[in-house]
Order: structure tokens, then sequence, then C-alpha cells
């Protein structure tokens, strides 16, 4: 909505582009109360305060508040399962003889979205790094190698939620995923 409203501001009339500005600081607050609520939230609940602080560089707090909210099967199902869960797992279009090309499909949207968002871990996280750097130079298009470490990145949160262990760069968990 703020977006929107944003929007509608550029090319509003000056009669009522206040009525605009009002609503987007109205949102504004709103949305500001909202996440001190829910940080409130997870302050309160210690289950929910471990999951928070069970993060990987590249994991902000909005992607974290999503993982928790939308994805609460984390930590307590196989790594093909988040997978397919999230909607990062390839499926393949096989009938009879014909093998045809693997792709994503399904999946919670929500999570799908926050951890698109939290691929700045490629740039910053030395274990996605590496792992995208080489799916790039194996001639992997950028979107498939950037799908890829996202399966990876939810694979190795699953792991550290399971394991209860926070984030280490050289810590065993994450090289085996």
């Amino acid at each position: 909505m703020l977006i929107a409203e944003g929007n509608r501001l550029e090319h509003a009339d000056s009669t009522v582009r206040h009525w605009i500005e009002g609503h987007i600081l109205n949102l504004k607050t709103q949305l500001a109360q909202l996440d001190a609520a829910l940080a409130l939230a997870v302050e309160a609940n210690p289950a929910l305060h471990r999951r928070n602080e069970i993060s990987v560089i590249g994991v902000g707090r909005l992607t974290a508040a999503v993982l928790i909210a939308e994805l609460p099967e984390l930590g307590s199902i196989g790594n093909k399962q988040v997978a397919a869960l999230v909607g990062v797992a390839p499926f393949n279009h096989d009938s009879g003889t014909r093998r045809g090309e693997r792709h994503i499909a399904g999946g919670r949207y929500s999570v799908r979205c926050a951890l698109y968002m939290a691929l700045v871990a490629v740039r910053f996280n030395p274990v996605l790094q590496t792992f995208y750097r080489r799916l790039r130079e194996a001639g992997k298009p950028a979107k498939v190698a950037l799908v890829a470490a996202m399966r990876k990145l939810i694979i190795i949160l699953n792991a550290l939620v399971r394991d209860d262990v926070l984030w280490q760069p050289n810590h065993p968990l994450q090289d085996g995923c």
C-alpha cells in the first residue's frame, strides 16, 4: 500500500496531495507498530527468540521474521522436504523416455520471496559465495545459480535450527549441505 500511495502521490493534484501524504504517514506508523509488536512477541516466547537468534550472514531481521511466521516446520523436517515446502526444489518433467528440464514449482510464496531478498548472502556469506561462483563457472545461468543458492540457504537454516546451533562460517553443517 505504501508503494501504491507513493505512486499516487507522484501524480496527485495539489488538492488531494495532503490526504495522500497523511495516509502514507499513517501506513508508516502502523508498519512501525506492527514491527514492534512482532519483535515483542518473538522476545516473549523463548522458542521463537532462540529461532530468531539462529541466523546466517545475509538473513536479516525481516527474513527471519517471515521464516518464523510462515515456516514453523523449519528444523523439524528433512532437507528435501523443506526445499519442496519453500518451492526451491527442482521437479522433473519426464515422460517415458523423454527427459525434460527440471523446474521449481509450488511452495510457500512469501517464504520464497523473503529468501530471494536474502540472497545478498551470495555476496557476503563465504559459503554461499563460493557455491554460487562454482555454479556460474560451470555454466549455469544466473537465475538457476540463485535458486540453487536459495535452496542451500534454506537447507543450512534447517540444519542450524534442527541442531540448535548458531552460525559459524567453517562449521561442518554449512560445508556438508
